[in-house]
């Protein structure tokens, strides 16, 4: 029996993304810039800006695009923060990438919200 599956959308390597919105529980802002590298269905990138002095995270592509990713970063008061988040690419009208994103803390206060970012 022979199986196929579907290829794993290769879309995030070497994009640039800030964020355009975040809920008010969110540590990143306009400043904080992610940088995204893939291969295959493996995602990571490195952050920092703002209130974020250092962060990584890492994602498993899905057949839709989608990334299931883990986050953790230290802020600026030296709390070190973990998180988990569903991001969903879309295409803007200029042909750059949006991510909308609904994450929660794993750490803190548990609370969850949503994000939005913008290739570079």
């Amino acid at each position: 029996m022979s199986t196929t599956t579907t290829p794993i959308p290769h879309i995030y390597a070497n994009k640039t993304f800030r964020p355009a919105s975040n809920t008010s529980n969110g540590e990143v802002d306009t400043t904080t810039l992610f940088h995204y590298h893939q291969d295959g269905p493996i995602v990571w990138a490195e952050y920092a800006g703002g209130s974020i002095k250092k962060g990584s995270l890492i994602a498993t592509v899905k057949e839709d695009g989608s990334l299931d990713m883990r986050y953790q970063h230290v802020n600026t008061e030296r709390e070190l923060m973990t998180g988990k988040c569903k991001s969903v690419p879309e295409r803007m009208a200029d042909g750059r990438m949006r991510l909308r994103e609904r994450w929660t803390w794993t750490s803190g206060d548990g609370s969850s919200g949503e994000s939005v970012l913008e290739e570079e």
